[in-house]
């Protein structure tokens, strides 16, 4: 049997990896500098992280949401510590596009309505309603089309109030940082502005957490710099370290019912005890504080490039923007120089979204093997 080919690939093979290294079948090794899209955020195979998987494979790995597993509240009390966000409730599923789902699913049943509206060069997922709300045409089939979503720009309040005046809106989701869209974000006034008409108008303000969440931006959730309070929080990504796991949190003015919300594989003992291992790790080794450390440091080398058109992102969320399409730069730095990027929809665009482990050292690397790259160009 062939797998079904909807990659494109890379020729390379990781077989191990260790905190900011992933190592190929020949023991190359390569600086990882995308962490496998935002997911790795203690470093590969941190030694926490393995004995607490490990220790819990022994006992059990999974039963149904159908009995009492109390590591669920034990994580839900470790968000709310890292967060601050102790009145919210924590509802966990499996994956980043499976909390898009039921975010936007809540909103639904919590206002009556059904049109939602996203951003343009939004991402928030593959699946039904997810890929609906990305603003992607080629992965959207006929069958998602049949949601209901406007699309309108950041910043553009007057588009914004008018759709919401319409009074058919349940959701207005947005992502503070752009993932796939190119690290794109909004102005702190247009967010407020966004969190105020919502209110107005009752729709439900979603903010996308998948890949900016857990320490990422610098804050716990990258949404917090605007002192606003969504009505659901979605996250997944770092919060896991590898391990799939996904959640929401639900403010409290949003009350649960039996049967609102379902999931097989969310909140197993597993994925608690790796995203448990997560938090611990990141209190421990005071990541998200080093996260803006590490960005300046960042920021500091690339405005040494003349090439370098543009720095975006917060924290370790950071894209470098040039005037030209990056690909070749991309696969040099991969198979000359052993280094992983990311690309985003903006093809003169680089992400940098490495393990939170990453080290000054780490960028100097970076910068040295772009340097060269950009000379032989």
């Amino acid at each position: 049997m062939k797998l079904f080919d909807v990659y494109p690939l890379y020729e390379v093979t990781p077989v191990k990896a260790k905190d900011v290294f992933v190592y190929d079948e020949k023991g190359t090794e390569y600086l990882d500098l995308y962490g496998g899209h935002a997911v790795i955020s203690i470093g590969h195979s941190h030694p926490h992280y393995v004995r607490r998987l490990s220790e819990q494979l022994e006992q059990i790995a999974f039963y149904s949401n159908a009995i009492q597993n109390p590591m669920q509240q034990e994580l839900a009390e470790g968000i709310a510590t890292h967060s601050c966000l102790h009145d919210y409730r924590l509802f966990l599923c499996s994956t980043g596009a499976e909390a898009i789902e039921n975010a936007l699913k809540l909103a639904s049943f919590h206002t009556g309505k059904k049109r939602v509206i996203a951003f343009n060069n939004a991402f928030h997922g593959r699946t039904s309603a997810a890929v609906a709300v990305t603003d992607n045409a080629a992965i959207n089939a006929p069958l998602n089309q049949q949601h209901q979503v406007t699309f309108i720009d950041f910043n553009d309040s007057a588009a914004l109030k008018k759709e919401l005046q319409k009074e058919d809106v349940c959701a207005v989701i947005f992502e503070s940082i752009q993932g796939v869209g190119g690290l794109d974000e909004p102005q702190a006034e247009f967010v407020q502005t966004m969190e105020t008409l919502c209110n107005q108008h009752q729709a439900c303000l979603i903010a996308d957490e998948v890949q900016s969440g857990f320490g990422r931006s610098g804050m716990f959730f990258a949404f917090q710099q605007y002192n606003i309070r969504p009505h659901v929080i979605t996250m997944a990504k770092g919060m896991g370290n590898g391990f799939p796991i996904g959640g929401i949190l639900v403010h409290p003015d949003i009350k649960a019912k039996y049967g609102l919300l379902g999931t097989t594989f969310g909140g197993n003992y597993l994925a608690c005890a790796a995203s448990l291992a997560v938090l611990e790790v990141m209190e421990k080794e005071k990541l998200q504080a080093r996260t803006l450390v590490l960005e300046a440091y960042f920021r500091e080398k690339a405005a040494a490039f003349p090439e370098i058109k543009k720095i975006k992102g917060r924290g370790l969320m950071l894209g470098v923007e040039f005037d030209f399409e990056i690909a070749t730069l991309r696969k040099a730095l991969i198979y000359q120089h052993h280094i992983f990027t990311g690309g985003s929809s903006n093809k003169k665009l680089i992400r940098i979204l490495p393990p939170l482990t990453v080290k000054e050292k780490h960028f100097d690397q970076f910068f040295q093997a772009l340097r060269s790259v950009l000379d032989e160009l």
